[in-house]
This record gives structure tokens, sequence and C-alpha cells, in this order.
């Protein structure tokens, strides 16, 4: 029994020495055999590595499509070439003026190559496209050490022009590639928000890849990068705005791609699906931008609640008080042809006051000042009793409305009615009375006449010393080259008409409508109303034109207009955001031409303050129906 016993014990013994001693010396094996063939692919993928930018740009077969246009994809994706050959100093700064994505920041890309080189998708992919052979192995061992000695003299140059830039050298370096990297170093402060950026793209492009209803652990991981990445670029514009942690979701999201890119390795295939999603993201933003272009024209047509608010109050006020103390002093003044005569023709009471108020207050001789503001009968009423509450100082006012205008009525109603345009602006009644002034003031030799969306900022009344030499319009051009306001006859005009081609030049510069002297009596010589109703006529039967005031205006006063100095009138504030200020300051008048008018909300808000300086907004009436600057 004892004899049986012990010989189970030496065997159990037996097993257990052979299950311990048998997985060492298998696994010691195992590691020897691994080690050596660890270390031939170590040396064979050196010798394959000849530099990642140089590499991985004949791999991203790929290029950055450029401007809005896009172009086909090129046909040969990727082309079998030789990688083996060294690299050089030269060819790095070679490779760094055809990459300047990656140029732009020094540091930045010695990191990224650094990174690279270490990423094994990248040494599995540039492995299978190397040479074998035992001669190619010694060569490109020689460039791996030729490479990495100049690699290191670049990234110790890239350090020392760093510090320099830290240091705020940029603006006193006197070697040329200096000043190149500073103004690298300037232009892409919004470098790694772009890459984020760019990797969402690349994301979602990879997750269009995947089949409908797959939840594998590459998916899941794409869409956990996206949402981190978005959260961490959020507003931000510049690289500066984003937190510490974003650098490492960067890191992240591109280990996170590189494996996307081994599992969908066709980079046609992505090519098109890139293509797909910049014409859909650009149906979007087009009409994105569409809808809003409505939406301003929209509000650019409608009555704030304001403005219609102070109308409603100072009508009923008007028709409270008794007709004798409805009249306006001084009317004894409005045919005396001494004086100088402002006309402007709104319905607007705030636009009206601020043509008024901005006039009067830079004037010297306020009282020999006469302003006509021409209105309908629905505003006659708000518009009198503004000026009955707020008189202009010294300046005569004189209120009237256009239905008064008997003589008007056959003439322009059986023509301009016919337009067929659902914006008022253009077939306003009040937008065309311009063309009658002869007729509306028969008393009068000269006359200035303002739009309603104008400021006067200087003494004007140097414009009636100015020599028309026979002219009826004095006005600013508006043919000036790089420039917003830049406009040309064929803009407005048909040329294509053969009466038109042989009657304009299309060369000839157009002027503006806004701050316009008129000699009224050689407009009643010439008979230029006449010309403007023969256009006007012909326009309905074919298109000459388009809908509006202003090229008829340029036809009826072709060769009829003087050229004025560009300060005495700057345009471009109700549509232009790159005005710039010194033209606004030293100008006579501005105007907000465009549909961003200062009295509505869309209005530009730089240039709203020059306007709003002449609107009492401590008038009760205008607190009561919230009207703020």
């Amino acid at each position: 029994m004892k004899l049986i016993r012990r010989c189970q014990r030496i065997l159990i013994l037996s097993l257990l020495s052979v299950s311990v001693f048998a997985p060492i010396v298998f696994f010691s094996q195992k590691l020897k055999n691994l080690s050596h063939i660890g270390r031939e692919e170590f040396v064979q993928d050196l010798s394959n590595i000849k530099y990642k930018t140089d590499a991985a740009s004949r791999l991203n077969a790929v290029e950055q499509e450029s401007g809005e246009d896009l172009t086909e994809p090129k046909q040969v994706v990727y082309e079998d070439r030789n990688l083996g050959s060294g690299v050089s100093y030269s060819s790095i700064e070679k490779h760094d003026s055809q990459e300047p994505e990656n140029a732009g920041d020094p540091i930045k890309f010695s990191e990224r190559n650094e990174t690279n080189l270490e990423r094994k998708g990248q040494k599995s992919q540039l492995s299978e496209l190397s040479s074998t052979n035992g001669e190619e192995e010694h060569s490109n061992q020689t460039a791996i050490e030729h490479e990495q000695n100049a690699h290191s003299q670049y990234r110790q140059m890239i350090n020392e022009k760093n510090k320099e830039m830290r240091d705020g050298d940029c603006n006193q370096t006197s070697v040329s590639y200096d000043k190149h990297l500073c103004s690298r170093s300037k232009k892409v402060a919004d470098e790694m928000v772009t890459e984020m950026k760019d990797q969402v793209i690349r994301a979602k492009a990879y997750l269009h890849f995947t089949p409908p209803g797959t939840n594998s652990h590459l998916v899941k991981e794409l869409k956990q990068g996206i949402r981190e990445v978005e959260r961490a670029v959020g507003q931000a514009i510049k690289d500066s705005n984003l937190s510490r942690s974003s650098l490492q979701k960067m890191r992240y999201m591109e280990a996170t791609l590189t494996k996307a890119s081994r599992v969908f390795p066709d980079c046609s295939a992505m090519v098109y699906k890139l293509r797909a999603m910049t014409l859909n993201a650009d149906r979007q933003v087009q009409s994105q931008k569409n809808q809003a272009t409505y939406l301003i024209h929209l509000a650019a047509r409608t009555t704030p609640k304001g403005l219609h608010c102070l109308s409603m109050r100072l009508t009923a006020e008007y028709f409270a008080l008794q007709p004798e103390e409805r009249q306006l002093p001084s009317q004894q003044k409005l045919q005396d042809r001494e004086l100088y005569h402002y006309a402007v023709f709104s319905d607007n009471v705030l636009a009206c006051a601020v043509v008024v108020n901005s006039t009067v207050s830079t004037t010297m001789e306020s009282d020999k000042i006469v302003f006509h503001v021409v209105t309908d009968s629905l505003n006659l009423p708000a518009i009198s009793m503004w000026f009955l509450l707020n008189p202009p100082g010294k300046a005569t006012i004189q209120i009237q409305s256009i239905d008064n205008f008997e003589w008007l009525s056959t003439k322009y109603n059986t023509t301009l009615k016919k337009q067929s345009s659902s914006d008022p602006r253009y077939t306003s009644e009040l937008n065309h009375l311009r063309f009658y002034l002869p007729d509306i003031f028969p008393a009068l030799d000269k006359i200035v006449f303002f739009d309603h969306d104008v400021v006067v900022q200087r003494d004007i009344t140097e414009l009636w010393g100015i020599d028309m030499k026979g002219k009826v319009n004095g006005a600013v051009e508006i043919c000036h080259e790089n420039e917003a306001l830049l406009r040309r006859m064929d803009m407005l005009i048909n040329f294509s008409d053969p009466l038109v081609a042989k009657s304009f030049d299309v060369k000839a510069c157009p002027w503006a409508f806004g701050m316009n002297l008129f000699d009224l009596r050689e407009w009643r010589r010439q008979d230029l109303t006449a010309i403007y109703h023969k256009y006007l006529q012909l326009g309905y039967k074919r298109p000459l034109w388009k809908v509006g005031s202003l090229p008829l205006g340029w036809i009826t006063f072709y060769n009829q207009t003087m050229a004025l100095d560009r300060q005495w009138h700057v345009l471009g504030l109700g549509y232009d955001s790159a005005v710039r200020r010194g033209d606004i300051e030293q100008a006579a008048v501005i105007h907000y031409d465009g549909v961003m008018k200062p009295w509505l909300d869309i209005a530009i808000g730089r240039y709203k303050g020059y306007w709003s300086q002449y609107v009492q907004y401590d008038h009760p009436y205008l607190q009561q129906c919230n009207i703020h600057g």
C-alpha cells in the first residue's frame, strides 16, 4: 500500500515538473526565433523608410482640390516609383516649399515627422513598397544615416528660428528663409483648428464607407472621435481659443483615422466620396445664402414696428390739431431763388428727420436753408406733425403730398404702374418723382436732391458755387476700378438692343443718385423729362433696362452729367462693410444705399452711429414706441 502511494506521489511530482519546465523551454525557443526575425524586420523597415513626408506624398495620391469648381479625380491613383533613393537636406527644403500646410509651423512639422515614423500603419505600407534585395538594403542604410544627420541639422535650425520668433525677432531677421518662417508662423495661427475640422470631414467620409447597421469597434471610435473633436473645436477660429486637451483629442482622432485608412485603402473611392460631400455642402451653403438674401430683402421692404407705431401716434396728434395749427412757419421763403433749396422724397419719418437735422446742424447759415419734403397722403400727417413738434431751427421746411400734384396724375400713373416688380422701392411713385423736379418747383433754378438714406456731415452750400458748364446733373461717378461700388452701364442697361447700342456708349462712366445738384433751367430747356418718358415707354415693349430709377437716370442724363469730387458723396454704407473710415470721415455726404438701411435691425453696426447721432432717441414718442439707438 505504501509503495503504491509513493509511486503516485512520484508520478504527480513528475507531471508537475513537466508542466512547469516544458512551457519555459518552449517559449524561450520561440522568443529566440522572434527576436531574430524582429531584428531582420527592423533593419528592413529602416531601409524602407526613406522619409515620412517623401513617401507619404507618393502614397497620398489624392491632391487637394483648389477653387470653387470641382475637377475630375486622376485616373491613376498610385504610380509605382523608386522610393529607395537617399534624402538630402536640399530635398527636405524642396518638400517643405511644396507642402505649405506642413511647413507653416516648423516645430509642429518636425514633431509630426517623429510621430509618423513610429506609426505601425505607415511602416507596414512603406515596407510593402520597398525593394528586398541585399544591395538596396545596403544603399538604403547609408541613405538613412545621411537622412538622420540632415534631419537633426534641420531640427536644430528650426528650433533656433522658432526661438528667434518667440523672442520677437520676426521683423528683424535678415535671411530670406527667416522671413519665410516668420510669415508662415503668422499665417498658421488657425492651423490646429483647420486640421481638426479636416479630421471630422475625413472621419465622416470613412463612416459613409461602412455598411448600414454596422456597429464595429472602428465605427464607434470614429463616431466618438467626431463628437470629441467637434466639442473641442466649438466656435474656435484660432489655435489660441482651443483648450489644453484639444491636442490630445486631435492625436487620438489621427490614430483612429490611420486605422480606418488601413481598413479602407481605396483612395479613388475616397476621392469620389469627398467630392460628393463637397458638392452636397456647396448646395446647402448656396441654399442658405439664397434664403438669407430673401430674408434680408424681405426685412428691407418691411416697415419696422417702432416706425409704424411712431407714424400712428404722430398722425393721431396731427388730426387733433385745429387747421390753423397745422401750418408750418416761414412759408414765404419757399420760392426765393437766393436761398439754398434741398429736396427729399420719402415716406419715412425718421429718415426725413435725419436728413434735415444733419443738413441744418452742419451749415453756417441755417436761415438760408429751405427743405422741400414730398411724401404720400398716408404719411403726410405724421411727417408734418414731427416737424411741427421739432422745428429745424431757423431753416424753412415745406411738406407736400404727391397726391396734390394734379398735373402728375395723367402723366405718371399711366406709365409707372405698368412696371412688373414686387419691390415697392422700384415701383414707388416717390422713387420716380425725381424726374419731374422742374415741374414740381417751377420757380426755382437750382436744387440739391437727397435720397432719404443719406447723412450730411459738413456744410455743402459750396455746391451752389460750382460751375455746371452747361450740364444738368452734378453727381459723383461710380466707375472707379478696385472698389465695391464699381458700376458699368451694361450692368443695368441692355446693350444687346440695337437702339441702346446705337444711342449710348457702353464704356461711359455711370454716376450715383443720392446727392445730386440739378440745374432746373437747363433741364427745362433740353426737356429731359420727355427723354425719360420715351425710354420708360420703350421699356414696356422690350427689355431695355432693369427695374428701378437708376438706369433710367443714366439714360435721361446721358452726356448731361458733370462729375463732382468723390469727397462730396461716399456710397456703400448699406451693403459694403469694407468702406474705409477715412473716406467716411472726409465725406460731405454719406449714403446708406443698399438694403441694410440704418433704421433697420439688419443695418451694418459699424456705420449706424453716423446716422443715429441725429435721431432724438430721448423724444417721448420714440421711447413709447421702443425706438432705441
